[in-house]
C-alpha cells in the first residue's frame, strides 16, 4: 500500500477509531497534531466508550456504529467471526461505516483501542498500537501476537525481562491470525517485567492448568492479574508515549512502504525505536 496516494498538500485527515476509555485517542488529540488533521471519531461501542465526551471536548464529528445493535438487527446474538454468517454481517457492518465516512476527507485511520475487527484497513492505511514487541520472533514468526492481555502473558511466560509497545500498519484480515502481521513502524523503550512474589515456574504452572476455553469474564487468576498490571504500565510508559510520535512521523511522510519493504527517511529499516531522547532506526537484519 503506497501511503502517499492518500495524503494531500494540506496534511492528511485522519479518522480515529475507539471502543473504550479513549486514553490513546485523547493523547493523540492533546498532542496538538502538526502534520495531520483529526477529521472524525468512530466508535463501535457508543454507550461504553468515551467517544461522545472526546467529540465534544475537541470539537470533532462523531460516527457511532454500534456493532452489537447491528448484529442484533441482522438476527445474531453474538458478534463472533467463527461462522460464515458472522463474517458476512461483519462485512455489512464495515460497509455501513464506509458510507458514514464517505463525506469526510480521510487520508489514514488510527485504531486507538478499537476492538472490533474490520476490513476498513483495505480502504486506507490504518495504524494500530499493540501491547507487545512484534519484533520478537521465534523461528521467524512473531511470538507476542493476540488480543487483550495475551501478548503480555506470552512475554511473561517466555521469561522476557521487559515489554514494549509496537505501532503497526494494520492489514486486512481473513482471520484473527492476520491482525498483527503488518509492517512495524515503531517500538517503545523497554518497560521492565516485575514478577513480585511469583516465580516464573509458578506462573507457567497456572497457565498449564487453565481449561482449553477462556471463561466469560476472563481467567481471574494470578497470571491474568499480573498481566493486567503490566499492560496498564505498558500503556502509560509505552502506548501513550510513542503513538502520537509515530503518527506524526507517518503523517509527515517519514515512513514509506515500497514492495513490502519499510523505509524511514529513505533508509530501509526493520522498525524504529522511539527513545526519550530521539529515535533509533533499526536496520534490516
Amino acid at each position: 500500500m503506497d501511503f502517499e496516494i492518500f495524503f494531500n498538500n494540506h496534511g492528511p485527515g485522519a479518522a480515529i477509531f475507539l471502543s473504550g476509555g479513549g486514553s490513546n485517542a485523547e493523547a493523540l488529540l492533546a498532542a496538538a497534531p502538526k502534520s495531520w488533521r483529526p477529521t472524525v471519531l468512530v466508535t463501535d461501542y457508543p454507550q461504553a466508550s468515551r467517544a461522545r465526551a472526546l467529540s465534544e471536548q475537541f470539537g470533532i464529528p462523531l460516527i457511532e456504529a454500534d456493532i452489537r445493535a447491528f448484529y442484533a438487527a441482522h438476527g445474531l446474538e453474538s458478534i463472533a467471526l467463527s461462522t460464515a454468517r458472522g463474517r458476512e454481517v461483519r462485512d455489512l457492518w464495515t460497509d455501513s461505516i464506509r458510507r458514514k465516512l464517505a463525506p469526510f476527507d480521510i487520508g489514514f485511520g488510527i485504531l486507538a483501542g478499537f476492538v472490533s475487527l474490520t476490513n476498513i484497513t483495505s480502504d486506507f492505511p490504518c495504524l494500530n498500537i499493540h501491547p507487545g514487541d512484534l519484533t520478537y520472533e521465534i523461528d521467524g514468526r512473531r511470538e507476542l501476537v493476540g488480543l487483550h492481555t495475551v501478548p503480555v502473558e506470552k512475554a511473561i511466560l517466555q521469561g522476557l525481562p521487559f515489554l514494549r509497545s509496537s505501532v503497526i500498519v494494520a492489514m486486512p484480515f481473513q482471520s484473527e491470525a492476520d491482525i498483527d502481521s503488518g509492517p512495524i513502524l515503531g517500538i517503545s523503550e523497554p518497560v521492565p517485567v516485575e514478577l513480585g512474589s511469583r516465580t516464573l515456574n509458578e506462573l507457567r504452572a497456572i497457565a498449564a492448568a487453565r481449561p482449553p476455553k477462556k471463561p466469560r469474564g476472563g481467567w481471574q487468576d494470578p497470571l491474568e492479574s499480573l498481566a493486567r498490571e503490566h499492560q496498564e504500565r505498558l500503556k502509560i510508559d509505552g502506548d501513550l508515549v510513542i503513538y502520537p510520535r509515530v503518527v506524526e512521523d507517518f503523517a509527515s511522510g517519514r515512513f514509506r512502504l515500497r514492495e513490502k519493504h519499510l523505509y524511514y527517511d529513505s533508509h530501509p529499516v526493520r522498525t524504529v525505536e522511539y527513545l526519550k531522547t530521539g529515535v533509533r532506526p533499526l536496520p534490516v537484519s
